[in-house]
């Protein structure tokens, strides 16, 4: 050994002893050997000590949150007050005038066009909506006709949105990587007449459904020059006529349809009106105006807006009077993040754990890598004493201090250097990586929402206390409750009424007293906090936030000649994937007539590379009608069923999914979720 490495050696020896490094520290992601997916009930403290109940709290200016027990329902409550009503002629389109009156010759978006960024004012783009929306009544858009719509994150996508809304549209969000059959389905759900796709890749796929859509009349492309097309055809139209069908366009009318499940044979379409987004937009910025109404703060947008999330984000800071930066997409985020330098940020959990990995893997195994492991562990023990005893001890605070210009600093530095409030949401974000974050420094607030809440329901403020693993206070105008079974049950002016053609669902989704139950478990603390224990339904969410239906796939994958039972999984995880069981009874014959050994083991048969390769086109089926990020990725084949002597299945035959997920942890951990290849177990 030279004297240099024994040096390095000694150095990294002394580094953990001084900064009382302990050897069991654990990565808060990627190292979840004791935390599968999910969160089961049964083993959550609940807190049922209300005896100082009705309680009051202020966490926005004159706006009072207060928790209390519902003298009719009997269950604790929790609600935050919101704005008056808007008026009946409010709509999405007001929005944008509004922030054009305020601060027209003001920068409202920026963005790149041809490699460069370029700026446009509110009144710039109150013009370009105008223009757009006068070629839309050209094309003969009648108030209430559907518009599908497929394209990233944009200006184009702001422009068209608010274009079709203002005319009264009923815009149906199309991801920009959904398949030709989700196309179809989203298209023939909102009898939609006009389908407007970015790409002339998105068209192709666009083409193959046109036969199939009885409704629609118009395809048009951006790539090909479409919103230029429409600003010339608009350019027959009069203002006043223009003028004339806005103010026909109520808050209670119909702007949207958003699809909350990644099935193809069943879509759930979520209707959502003018008030529910302008209610969503309008109550932030006066809750928190230090932030919303300071115009020398930035925002950069890149989350997909076909999701209800990004786009009521993008309403409530037009509504506000921040500088609205829009990213070309994750790929370039570290460098539209350079320029942009935003104060504020929406994020989903993936985005934090890529900036956490990135610092772990450059930091490395050495000394450096030591140093950074014990900032892990000193950043969150601080967030741990502020949460339990609201301030943190003298050598907490010292431990972090000394971190702070080598190694938190840097990680701010990444994230622009100048954030004031990061909001993560779509997925849930692992307790210790929020810890990390918010004891370096990295304002990371968690919230909670669903499309059928036109996204925040709840949410941490700026300034609010550190309560570790709480999702917040209930958002202005809402109310939150804890119902029978822990279930999280939601009331308020932008939940939505129903969904699209589906009465059923809507039945089963709301109290006989009007409430929608969400499906998520959770429990409220007497100062109104929420937390998330588990999911009542089977509804995947990705790291990234993608929402995966896992029925249809399953049901595609065991139609294999000898699978008995197939699982999809990927909750909170990066990716979705499958445990898949065989059927002995059907397998041995199978392999008899393929010439293989009928005797071998189930142990044998789960990695024998003919077997994999017949599940693996049944994998590649049920792949076919979605999108990347909701396909299977990877499978592994397990040597025994389900079933109720193992305590895997109920009396009714149905999967146990949370107990398959902690029975099988080791082997999702080790295994299934790492990037090191394991021979014969799993399948890119």
């Amino acid at each position: 050994m030279s004297v240099f490495s024994s040096v390095k050696e000694h150095a990294s020896d002394v580094t953990q002893r001084v900064l009382q490094l302990g050897s069991d520290f654990r990565h808060p992601i990627s190292s979840k050997d004791d935390e599968p997916d999910y969160v089961d009930p049964e083993e959550q403290v609940q807190h049922h000590n209300y005896e100082d109940l009705p309680h009051v709290d202020f966490w926005g200016p004159d706006r009072p949150t207060t928790t209390f027990i519902d003298a009719d329902s009997t269950f604790i409550t929790a609600s935050t007050q919101g704005n008056d009503p808007l008026p009946d002629d409010f709509n999405v389109y007001r929005i944008y005038e509004d922030r054009a009156s305020r601060m027209g010759d003001e920068p409202l978006y920026t963005y790149k066009e041809n490699g460069e960024w370029v700026s446009k004012t509110a009144s710039e783009t109150l013009e370009d909506i105008r223009a757009v929306a006068k070629g839309l009544l050209h094309l003969s858009l009648k108030k209430g006709d559907g518009v599908a719509f497929m394209c990233h994150t944009s200006y184009a996508w702001d422009v068209f949105d608010a274009a079709v809304l203002a005319v009264g549209g009923v815009l149906a969000t199309v991801y920009d990587t959904d398949s030709a059959e989700q196309i179809r389905n989203i298209v023939n759900n909102a009898d939609a007449t006009l389908l407007m796709v970015e790409t002339r890749d998105m068209l192709v796929k666009a083409a193959l459904t046109k036969d199939e859509c009885p409704t629609l009349k118009h395809i048009m492309c951006l790539e090909n020059g479409a919103l230029a097309e429409l600003v010339t055809y608009g350019k027959q139209v009069k203002d006043a006529e223009l003028d004339k069908r806005i103010n026909s366009v109520k808050k209670t009318d119909l702007c949207s349809i958003v699809y909350t499940s990644g099935s193809t044979s069943a879509p759930k379409g979520v209707e959502m009106t003018h008030a529910h987004y302008c209610s969503t937009a309008t109550n932030l910025p006066d809750y928190m105006p230090e932030l919303l109404h300071d115009k020398k703060n930035r925002v950069l947008l890149f989350l997909p807006q076909a999701h209800s999330f990004a786009r009521a984000i993008n309403y409530i800071c037009v509504a506000s009077e921040i500088h609205i930066y829009i990213a070309n997409g994750i790929k370039t985020l570290t460098s539209d993040l350079k320029v942009a330098r935003p104060h504020i940020m929406i994020v989903v959990p993936r985005v934090l754990e890529k900036v956490y990995n990135a610092a772990s893997q450059k930091a490395g195994n050495g000394p450096k890598g030591r140093v950074f492991a014990a900032s892990v562990v000193a950043a969150q023990k601080y967030m741990e004493e502020l949460s339990t005893r609201g301030k943190a001890s003298r050598f907490a605070t010292a431990r972090r201090n000394a971190f702070d210009p080598i190694v938190y600093s840097q990680i701010r530095d990444v994230l622009g250097g100048c954030a004031k409030w990061i909001v993560t949401g779509g997925a849930p974000l692992d307790p210790n990586l929020m810890a990390f974050f918010r004891g370096a420094g990295v304002p990371v607030y968690e919230g909670y929402g669903l499309t059928e809440t036109t996204a925040p329901c709840a949410f941490n403020p700026l300034g609010v206390p550190y309560h570790q693993g709480s999702v917040g206070i209930p958002f202005p105008g809402f109310q939150v409750r804890i119902g029978d079974g822990n279930e999280i049950q939601v009331k308020g002016t932008a939940v939505f009424p129903r969904y699209h053609k589906n009465e059923e669902a809507t039945e089963t989704s709301f109290t006989p007293d009007g409430w929608y139950a969400t499906g998520d478990l959770g429990r409220l603390d007497d100062d109104g906090f929420l937390y998330i224990i588990g999911r009542k339904k089977d509804l995947i969410i990705t790291a990234g936030g993608k929402n995966v239906s896992p029925g249809p796939m399953e049901e595609v994958i065991q139609r294999a000649p000898f699978v008995s039972q197939a699982l999809v999984l990927g909750d909170k995880r990066p990716f979705i994937s499958a445990l898949i069981t065989l059927d002995e009874d059907s397998l041995r014959p199978w392999l008899t007539k393929k010439g293989l050994d009928a005797d071998m083991t189930m142990e044998e048969a789960a990695t024998n590379p003919v077997v994999r390769a017949e599940v693996q086109k049944w994998v590649d089926k049920a792949n076919e009608g979605v999108s990347r990020a909701e396909s299977v990725r990877k499978f592994i084949i397990l040597p025994e069923e389900f079933s109720q002597e193992n305590g895997l299945m109920t009396a009714s035959m149905k999967i146990i999914r949370p107990k398959v997920i902690k029975r099988y942890a080791d082997l999702l951990n080790t295994q299934m979720y790492t990037s090191r290849k394991t021979d014969g177990q799993h399948n890119n």
